[in-house]
Order: C-alpha cells, then structure tokens, then sequence
C-alpha cells in the first residue's frame, strides 16, 4: 500500500521540476456556497496539469537498463504530456498512444515537450491495448496513467502541499478517473490528518467507482460519454480502488450541464481557466451531491486546464445555458415584409440582445409561404427568460426553446 514516506520521497523528486501550485481563497464562491472555500490551482502546474507530478516521480525510478530502452504510456493527454516532458528532461525516449479522437490542443503540446505520437483506437483503453503492444515489442517500460505506486506518490504530494498551505482544512474534493490523483491526495491526507474529509467526484459518463464501491470489486463500464475527457477511463485502476476503498470518505458523481456551469462560472467569476476535469469538484461542491456546514473549510482540486479551444466554446456555450443566459428560440412568420419587426420589437423590449437571426424557407414543416426564424439571444438570467418567452407566447407566437 502508497505510503506518507513514499510520497514525501516524491516531493523531494519533483522539487527542482514541478510546481507548488497556489491555494486562493475565492469570494465569489465561498459566498455562493457558505462555506470557506480555498481553490487548489492545480491547472497552473507545469504541462497544465497535475500529471508531471507523478511522471517525474515513475521516470525517476527507472534502471539504467530501462532508461536506455525508454518508455511508453497511453493517455487521452494530460499524462501525455507529463510523460514527455518528464522523458525529455531525464534523456529518456517516450512513445506515446493517445486515442484517435484525444484533443488536438493535446496532441500538438505532448509532441512539443518531445514525446512520439502514435493516435489508436476510441478511448483511453484502446490506446492502452496499443501502448502495451509496443511495450511487448519494443521492450520499454510501460508508465502507467494511475495504476502505478510511484505515480500515485507523485500525485499525493498535491495532499502535502494542501496541508501545508491550509491547516484548517476539512474537506478535500478530488476528481477520478483512474483514480492516482485521489489515491495519492488521500494518503497524504488520511495518513496526517484522518479527520479530513476526502470527496471523490466522477463524471456521470464515465463513473465506475460508485458501482464498484458498492459491489466491493471493480466494475468497468462498457463505455464512456463525457466532457470530462481527462477523467474519461472506462474503470478505475486495482491499486487506487483498494486506497479509495481505506481512504476515501464518499464519490459522488455531476453531469456534463453541471460541469459546464462549474467552468463558465470559474472563467467568468475568476478568471481562472480549466479543463471539464478541472471543473468537476467544483461543480460537485456546487450542486451540493455531498453535504457541508456553513463555514466549512473546502478545498476542491481544480486538476488541469488543458482545454480544446473548440471544446470550450462548446462547454461556455452549455455554461450560458444553465446559467439562463443563453436562449436559442424558433418560431414561424409570413414570408412578408415586417413580419420579423413586431418579433424583434418584443426582444427589444424585454431587453434582450440577440446575437444572430437566421431564416429557413425550404423546411417541408413548414407553408410554402412562411418562414423558420431561428434567433440566438443573450438574456440576464433564467427569471428573464422565462419573461422574455412568456411575452412572446402572449403576443400570439408559437416559440420553441432549443435544448
């Protein structure tokens, strides 16, 4: 079982190379929630991750033998990139499988920190099944993404530095997806300070701990759906199970809306920038999926901000819409001039601002002399909304809200 001396070892390791990375108090969101809430900044670590942590630590354990023949891992991009980084600077050489769909942003940064990019498969366990056929044929030694003591020991010596930064600390809330980081958090923590609470959260398309946990054994999914594609593994690794099953308090699980808001509320309220993985502890803390005093001391672990650019329009555009300040209407006119003007009078008197209009006049749904209005619109909030809809129903249209 991962020990408090292994993972201090690890902090000696990772010194000259990885982050502290800052503990902030937010306002905003301590005020939103009651409680004292410290954010662990982890997106602002080298690589935009955590990962480097455990990377430094396996490569720093390797033989002679084994640097010579170099190593090979699979990861959908943040181990990735740690790995490569971690190889290059040891003078080691690292292939890298990724799975073919894993995020461009991702691909180009591990290529530039120097590891070989091999694309297979539709997720993080078909790479893997690659990566391991290259380890078999190619002789070098496989770095597992969670699934390794010393890379569960790099990530604990985010625990160490949580302690030292905070020691009023009561609860720690931690994102899973193989499970290294909340295996190696929670040693750290458990073994100083068992009075400190330690929450898993896992994306609700690619949780297995919840099921696993309840059934005493690993249950891996058949498949995963979520915006979380840094915590997007089909099953939790044997070794951080056995740690979460000893250390880990409760696992909870958010959805991809919940996460959204959590990362647009983070951009906006601040201005701090993270990855879906990075917003899910937030997002549990949040929507409230564990329970807290008011006045508790709380520290969710914002793990990465390694986010596709085109992924994050997605995910601030989903944030607006939970938030109610985003609406897609349609409705139907006459394909006659001034039909769209008593429509947008409406809006502009209910103060909202529309950001595009666009007509179908080909749709079999609807009268050769009619068109479709499709309108993007930002309103205030969801109160604002609803009164904005509510105007435009009262004054005769048939409005249908997009999903």
């Amino acid at each position: 079982m991962l020990s408090l001396e292994a993972i201090r070892t690890a902090a000696d390791r990772l010194s000259t190379v990885a982050r502290v990375t800052p503990l902030e108090y937010s306002y905003a969101f301590s005020e939103r929630t009651d409680a004292e809430v410290y954010l662990k900044l982890e997106n602002f670590q080298r690589t935009g991750a955590f990962k480097i942590r455990g990377a430094i630590n396996r490569i720093a354990t390797l033989s002679p033998a084994e640097r010579d023949a170099g190593v090979v891992t699979a990861s959908a991009g943040n181990h990735a990139q740690g790995v490569a980084l971690a190889a290059t600077r040891a003078g080691v050489d690292a292939t890298i499988v990724m799975p073919e769909h894993a995020p461009i942003s991702k691909r180009k940064a591990t290529r530039r920190y120097g590891g070989r990019v091999v694309l297979e498969g539709i997720d993080y366990e078909e790479a893997q099944t690659k990566a391991r056929e290259i380890e078999r044929e190619e002789g070098r030694t496989y770095v597992h993404a969670f699934d390794d003591e010393a890379v569960m020991a790099g990530q604990g010596t985010i625990g160490l530095e949580i302690l030292e930064q905070q020691p009023a600390v009561e609860t720690v809330v931690v994102p899973i997806g193989g499970g290294g980081l909340i295996a190696g958090i929670a040693t750290a923590i458990k073994t100083q300070r068992p009075d400190v609470r330690i929450i898993g959260v896992q994306a609700a398309g690619a949780a297995s701990v919840p099921d696993s946990l309840e059934a005493g054994e690993i249950r891996p999914r058949e498949s995963v759906d979520t915006v979380a594609d840094g915590i997007a593994t089909r099953s939790v690794g044997q070794r951080p199970f056995e740690i979460i099953q000893q250390h880990v308090d409760e696992v909870v699980t958010v959805s991809d809306e919940e996460i959204a808001l959590a990362l647009t509320l983070l951009l906006e309220r601040s201005k701090t920038l993270v990855e879906g993985a990075g917003a899910v502890a937030l997002a549990a803390l949040f929507e409230e999926r564990f329970e807290y005093r008011d006045g508790e001391v709380i520290v969710p672990a914002l793990c990465g901000g390694n986010i596709d650019l085109n992924v994050l329009t997605t995910v601030i555009l989903r944030g607006l819409v939970q938030m109610g300040r985003y609406l897609k209407i349609t409705t139907v006119l006459k394909d006659q001039p001034g039909a769209l003007q008593g429509l947008i009078g409406i809006i502009a008197d209910q103060q909202a601002n529309i950001y595009s209009i666009h007509h179908e006049r080909t749709s079999r749904e609807i009268g050769m002399s009619d068109t479709e209005v499709e309108i993007e619109l930002e309103t205030h909030g969801p109160q604002h909304a609803a009164e904005l809809l509510a105007e435009l129903r009262d004054a005769g249209y048939e409005v249908t809200v997009e999903k």
